[in-house]
């Protein structure tokens, strides 16, 4: 039949689905329960131009739908059919006729739910009927930039199991994970891929059902009341997304109608040898009124506050993990995909035009310039990227022996050099504990208890060091065997009192975190970090001040990476006065020696690191120290009388300060290495333009110019 009785698609809806513009095209393909004609049933309506015939197979018709045609709407490639009597919880597939005569079944790419694996048929499901309490939390949601974000990572399946091995549903995990959140103080969950896939230990990157939230944990609706239950607590919910790739099961999106047609047709660009998996087709517009939908379906309909974009690089480099001869180059001769860059810029310019204060953060492991750069000035759009580079020169740097540490200063200092490139995450994630790379707290060289002050050392640098946090669930008690993505993390270890000192050591660094802006108002801006001092390679310590928009609220850090103490070591420092200790991760109550002085420093008349005055500290082995200046009490003004200036109200009417000007990483002061191309390509570092700086989504930011 060339008519499609009560078609709901208008001929705007197949143009702008056509032009790559249809943004919510989830809300005319798929399954979708509705009233025609004074009937209930269900209309279904799926995109298949090379298609020969598409039917409707189910278990009332031994899932062969020869006889459930759907109707083709003309020069459209759309396939549509109202089936009367047809209610939610129904199980379907698509019957495909390939343009070769070949039949084949197929899950429906729009559908929103998936039937529980191995079975891969689609579920009718209507989202319609959840009731959302978090209304307070969305009206109050605000760009990130000056506020905190401290992110804890889990794979759902894995952090916590039934006592037999079952999954927990999203409902029942909402009782368990949200009192842990709180009482570790993370200000958001991201959740590893919850789209429907096949196998698990793909961990959810391997996709069929891209608009499906996976069924091993429960419904839609469940998963809604889990988000809804965060964000009433004050969470935040980052969901991983994929994007680059998808799976190759029969049942999903490969070769959908028969031919190449959510997948390139050019194999050197589809196929992803390393994953064995398939990559979008960028350049057609359908793939992206697709995808968008689906970004834009997530932040809407479960109410996500940010997706964090896996695999980025894959989706820009054409020679992304693939020898010679697995690849060709673009029409210019380059290596970069100019599709996918121009999908990206406009997935983010969308994004934010609909959801302003979304997260849109860019999982980017290369030296590719502007990944947070406003998409009108050349950027890419996102508002932050994984910051690869600090991640993988950290971890370099406390694996390293500590005979060898004084040769490696350089992955220390390296990182400030480009801290204000982009906007920055500082991730240690899942895939740096798994596969044999060993947990956080193996990876530390040294004995039993250096390993567990080692691992406090790491979380400290991380915090203090500017950017925002990310944590992969286990790392913050010291689980000692690497991520077994089959079972549950071992909780059992918290049985003993080095692992219960280590994730109160994390809970009450996170704490310190959220209650000092030094450590997050300023993460994007120059201003916000001063070195003491960089170079002391021979002992293995570094210094530092981290400053919130306050003088009163900067921060003194000293982080020692020897299991040496350190008696009369001697710091300068601009402003005189008393520094009080507020955080020594070499406190008793975190698993330390103790070896420290609650009791406040004065400063002494001596200079040093070109300050007029200086500190003298002991530093325990293998600790880190933050201290903050004691506020001078103000006097009480005498009635009638006139107070006299004081020198150092004087001095800030003249123009004059105590405080010398802070050295910046960028200008190569203080003998520190520079990036060069070569490095920030061996490292993953970023060279983009300056950060935002300015409240607003990325693709549409202002930037400070300095």
């Amino acid at each position: 039949m060339n008519k499609a009785p009560g078609q709901p698609l208008s001929a705007e809806d197949i143009y702008l689905f056509h032009e790559g513009t249809s943004y919510h095209s989830h809300r005319m393909l798929g399954a979708h329960p509705a009233v025609e004609e004074g009937e209930e049933g269900v209309r279904f309506t799926v995109w298949a131009p090379h298609a020969q015939a598409v039917g409707l197979a189910a278990g009332w018709n031994n899932w062969n739908g020869e006889k459930d045609s759907l109707y083709k709407i003309p020069d459209s490639g759309f396939w549509t059919r109202f089936f009367p009597g047809i209610r939610s919880g129904t199980f379907y597939k698509y019957d495909m006729t390939g343009p070769g005569g070949e039949r084949f079944l197929k899950a429906d790419p729009y559908a929103f739910q998936s039937e529980l694996r191995p079975a891969t048929a689609s579920v009718v499901t209507d989202l319609a009927g959840y009731v959302w309490n978090d209304g307070p939390w969305r009206r109050k949601r605000k760009a990130p930039y000056r506020k905190p974000l401290n992110i804890y990572e889990i794979h759902f399946g894995t952090w916590r199991q039934k006592e037999d091995g079952t999954f927990y549903t999203y409902r029942e995990m909402a009782d368990l994970l949200i009192p842990y959140l709180k009482e570790m103080h993370y200000t958001h969950v991201e959740f590893m891929p919850l789209a429907e896939h096949p196998y698990d230990l793909s961990w959810g990157y391997q996709g069929t059902g891209y608009f499906a939230v996976t069924s091993r944990y429960g419904t839609p609706h469940d998963f809604m009341y889990l988000v809804d239950a965060l964000h009433q607590a004050d969470i935040g919910v980052i969901l991983d997304w994929v994007p680059s790739h998808f799976a190759k099961d029969a049942h999903g999106l490969r070769r959908f109608d028969g031919t190449p047609l959510f997948e390139y047709s050019d194999a050197y660009k589809a196929e992803k040898p390393g994953w064995g998996t398939l990559s979008f087709d960028f350049g057609k517009p359908e793939v992206r009124s697709f995808l968008i939908s689906n970004a834009l379906f997530w932040l809407d309909m479960f109410h996500i506050d940010g997706l964090r974009v896996d695999a980025v690089t894959s989706m820009l480099r054409l020679d992304f993990e693939k020898q010679e001869g697995q690849f060709q180059r673009n029409e210019n001769g380059g290596l970069e995909n100019t599709e996918a860059i121009a999908f990206l810029q406009q997935l983010n310019t969308v994004v934010f035009s609909y959801f302003p204060n979304t997260l849109m953060m860019a999982e980017e492991s290369s030296a590719w310039p502007g990944v947070t750069a406003p998409v009108h000035e050349g950027g890419l759009g996102f508002n932050y990227k994984w910051n690869m580079g600090w991640m993988n020169d950290t971890l370099d740097y406390v694996e390293t022996p500590f005979d060898q540490r004084p040769g490696r200063h350089h992955l220390l200092t390296f990182p400030i050099a480009y801290a204000y490139s982009e906007n920055y995450a500082l991730p240690l994630s899942h895939d740096e504990v798994v596969h044999g790379k060993k947990s956080l707290l193996s990876k530390m060289p040294g004995d039993y208890g250096q390993k567990f002050a080692g691992l406090r050392l790491l979380l400290g640098y991380q915090m203090t060091h500017p950017g925002k946090k990310l944590l992969f669930m286990g790392g913050e008690f010291g689980q000692f065997i690497e991520w077994k993505d089959q079972e549950q993390l071992d909780w059992l270890l918290l049985d003993y009192e080095s692992h219960r000192s280590m994730q109160r050591y994390t809970a009450e660094l996170n704490r310190l975190y959220l209650n000092e802006p030094a450590l997050w108002e300023r993460d994007h801006e120059l201003e916000g970090y001063q070195w003491i001092t960089p170079h002391d390679n021979t002992q293995s310590v570094i210094s530092y001040l981290r400053k919130g928009k306050k003088a009163g609220d900067t921060l003194v850090v000293i982080i020692n990476f020897q299991p040496v103490r350190r008696e009369h070591y001697r710091i300068g420092i601009a402003k005189a006065g008393a520094y009080v200790p507020v955080f020594c991760s070499e406190d008793s109550r975190y698993g330390g020696s103790g070896e420290f002085s609650a009791e406040p420093v004065q400063t002494e008349k001596i200079p040093w690191h070109e300050q007029t005055c200086s500190l003298e500290l002991t530093l325990p082995p293998l600790s880190m120290l933050i201290y903050k200046r004691e506020q001078p009490r103000t006097k009480k003004a005498v009635p009638g009388k006139e107070s006299k200036p004081s020198k150092r109200s004087a001095a800030a009417r003249s123009g004059k300060s105590g405080e010398t000007s802070r050295v910046s990483a960028s200008k190569g002061k203080e003998g520190l290495e520079m990036p060069t191309a070569e490095t920030k390509k061996r490292s993953g570092r970023g060279t983009g333009r300056k950060p935002v700086t300015e409240d607003g989504p990325g693709s549409m930011n202002r930037r400070q110019e300095r």
